[in-house]
Parts: structure tokens; sequence; C-alpha cells
């Protein structure tokens, strides 16, 4: 019998709600952990904030959280003629197998990106250069073919013992998201990052990590809550509005992940909640049921066949794997494979008529109106994240990515 309801004929205007200009928040609070936290559970809204956030959580919780790191993806290149060409470096083109090995090349790269002002760019090299230590960095940009909605761009520069991720650090802006609708500003170099952020890749923040802090984490662990790091590097996609009327016409973004054997095995058995702290973390766990549930079917399989596309989930789904078989499998293939780690990408939509195989609870900010990741709410709370989102704009919580947070619980089967 199959547990998850297909999710193609939703309609994503009933994701829609009025977000007020001035609930947006353009910065973040001095405090990290000062920020507002409503918690929900069984039908119940209530305020908290951050810095307390231990005390609504079972001693037995587990918390995960996406170890990613934001690069400053944005890079500024001048023409001979004075005009400006903004290249934004996506993610690496295909010869690469993952994010980590493409951010470590030298000498030379080829990348996905956007092109601000590409017809302005007809063809030859734009040029740019970083002064580093009395050292002359000269970076040069070179179109190499056009996609649908993508350019592969081959970087190059003189340095050439230097990584991708350390000219990118040198020459590149932080990459903030559109709707702050401002420039990047120096502090934003280190609060548009998690204070755990550790593996180079994302070109968006994993915005529900921006409130912990070092004191947090600690308090946290004082409690007995443990926890543990997966990696999604987050791709541009996920500002990617729905534009269709219905769910099935609007293609969900993929994103690389990067999961140690350790992580998946530590998943096994974990007798209490299972919470990660944001949508990337989710996603990240929900993957790794389903590629072992194609592990179960698919004993001989490789990775390129395991890694999960959009609607895997209700393709695939039989209620016959629980949580802990599923990862099982997964945990054996890997070593048939002799591998320890598993770096593939993830394209899992999770929309209404998911039924939650991982996660117990999930800390996440307030996302925009007819998102992906407002539909993925409501895995959640189902229709009730009308009420939350209501009740948080009633109450002054501050929206997206430098704005306050929730804690929210899996509904039971009885809330709509």
């Amino acid at each position: 019998m199959k547990t998850n309801r297909r999710p193609e004929e939703v309609d994503i205007r009933n994701f829609s709600y009025d977000l007020p200009d001035e609930k947006i928040a353009r910065f973040p609070l001095e405090q990290r952990d000062a920020s507002k936290l409503l918690i929900y559970s069984n039908n119940v809204i209530e305020s908290s904030v951050y810095n307390k956030l231990e005390n609504h959580l079972p001693a037995d919780s587990l918390l995960i959280f996406n170890d990613t790191k934001v690069v400053e993806a944005r890079l500024l290149f001048k023409k001979e003629s004075g005009g400006q060409i903004e290249i934004f470096c996506l993610e690496p083109a295909e010869m690469y197998a993952d994010i980590t090995s493409a951010m470590l090349t030298k000498g030379e790269v080829f990348w996905k990106c956007l092109v601000g002002g590409a017809k302005k760019w007809r063809a030859g090299f734009l040029e740019k250069e970083v002064l580093f230590r009395e050292q002359q960095i000269v970076i040069q940009a070179e179109k190499i073919e056009q996609r649908n909605d993508y350019f592969i761009i081959r970087f190059t520069w003189n340095e050439k013992e230097r990584s991708f991720a350390e000219i990118l650090h040198l020459a590149g802006i932080i990459p903030l998201p559109p709707y702050l609708k401002r420039v990047a500003e120096e502090s934003d170099q280190v609060r548009y990052q998690t204070v755990y952020a550790n593996m180079e890749g994302s070109v968006a923040a994993p915005t529900a990590g921006l409130h912990f802090t070092e004191d947090l984490l600690k308090k946290i662990e004082a409690k007995g809550i443990q926890k543990k790091f997966v990696t999604l590097h987050v791709g541009a996609g996920t500002f990617k509005p729905v534009t269709s009327e219905k769910l099935q016409d609007h293609e969900m973004h993929a994103e690389f992940i990067d999961v140690s054997l350790e992580f998946i095995s530590s998943l096994i058995n974990h007798a209490g909640p299972i919470i990660p702290v944001g949508t990337t973390s989710l996603r990240t766990i929900e993957t790794l049921y389903w590629m072992g549930v194609k592990a179960a079917k698919l004993s001989s399989a490789d990775i390129a066949a395991l890694s999960i596309q959009q609607w895997d989930a209700y393709d695939w789904d039989d209620n016959a794997i629980t949580k802990n078989d599923a990862l099982l499998h997964l945990v054996e293939w890997m070593k048939r494979q002799n591998i320890t780690r598993i770096i593939c990408k993830t394209q899992l939509l999770i929309a209404p008529g998911y039924q939650l195989k991982v996660a117990d609870a999930i800390i996440t900010n307030f996302h925009q109106p007819q998102s992906t990741l407002l539909l993925l709410v409501h895995a959640f709370v189902g229709e009730n994240w009308k009420h939350i989102y209501d009740y948080a704009l009633k109450n002054n919580f501050r929206f997206l990515s430098y704005g306050d947070g929730s804690l929210l619980w899996k509904h039971s089967k009885g809330d709509v």
C-alpha cells in the first residue's frame, strides 16, 4: 500500500500568503541566538528564543546540521570598454565527481555559471586582477558553451598553486539572496555562514543554522543531546520560484550531498527524535532512506542508479521498508562497493502528501510564498502551516534568510 500521495496536481497558488516587505529581515540580529523561535507541537503554537532551544528538546534528541560553507560565488569583471560583467558560479561542470574536488582544482577549472550582461560579452577573455600579499593574481574567464539557462565558463589564473576555492575567496563576493535587495557587506562574510561551516561549495547558506552559537551548542551538548553533521551544498535553485500552477510542471533543483558511512550507521536504531536543522539537512536524511529502498531492490546498482530523482519518493514507495531496514540496506550496499562516503546529487521533492521517513521534527526559518520550501513545511504540519505563518506575521517574527525560525514537530495522522 502506498503511503505517499502523489503531489503533481498540487496547486501552488494554495501556498501563497501576504509577506509585507517590512517583515523581511535585511540584516541579522547582533546576537545570533537572540532570534525568536516559534514552537509548534500538537496543534499548539508558542514563542521562545533560540538561546533557550535546549528546553524544548528531549534529552535523547539527535540534531543534524549541514556543515556546508558558502563560497564567494560572485565575480565581477571589467570589460576593456569599461562595462561590467558579473559571473555567478553555480556548480562544477560535469567532468568533476563532486564540488570538493572541483574546488581544490588548481590553475584551471570549468564551472556552470550565470552571466549578467552576457550579451555585452561576445567573445574573448575577461580579466580580473587581485593584489594579495604584494603578488598580482590575474584571473581570466572564457565562455566555452551556452546552455539553456547557464554558461560553461573556463577560469584560469596565474598562481598555479592556488585552488579555485582560494581564488574565489580572494576575488569573489558572498552571494546574498536576491530578496534582501542589498549588496553584501564585510559583516556578511561572517554572518552569512554558520559557526560550524566547514565544507566549501554552497552559493546560499543553510539559514536555519545561522542562529546557532558556540554557547548554544554547548548547552545542547550539556543536556545530552547528540549532534551530527551532513553536507548538502545549497544551490541557487533553492531560490527558484514555482512559476507553474501545478507542481507537475516544476523541475526541482538538484544538489550535491556528501554523507559518511558512520553517519548513516548512527541513524539506525536511534531511539529518540531525529531533528534536522534546516530543509537541506532534512532533504539529505530523507534522501538516504530512498537510496536504501533502491539499494534493497537494486543490489548491484551503481551510485547513479541509487541517486534520487524528483518523483522517486512517490514512484518507489510501497510502505514495506522501515527506516532502519532501508538504511541497513544502504550500509550493506556501501560495504559491497567498498566506499565509506556517499557523494551524489539529490533532486528529492518533499511536498504535500509526502510521509516523512526519518525526521520527527525540523528547525527551519520562515520561507517565501509559493516556494518548494513552504511545500516541504506542509509535510510536517499539514494545512496548519497557514496558522503558523499567520501567527508569525502577527507576532512580529522576522522572515527569510536573516529572520527568525521555528521548531516544527511532525503532525499526527489526526491532524489536518
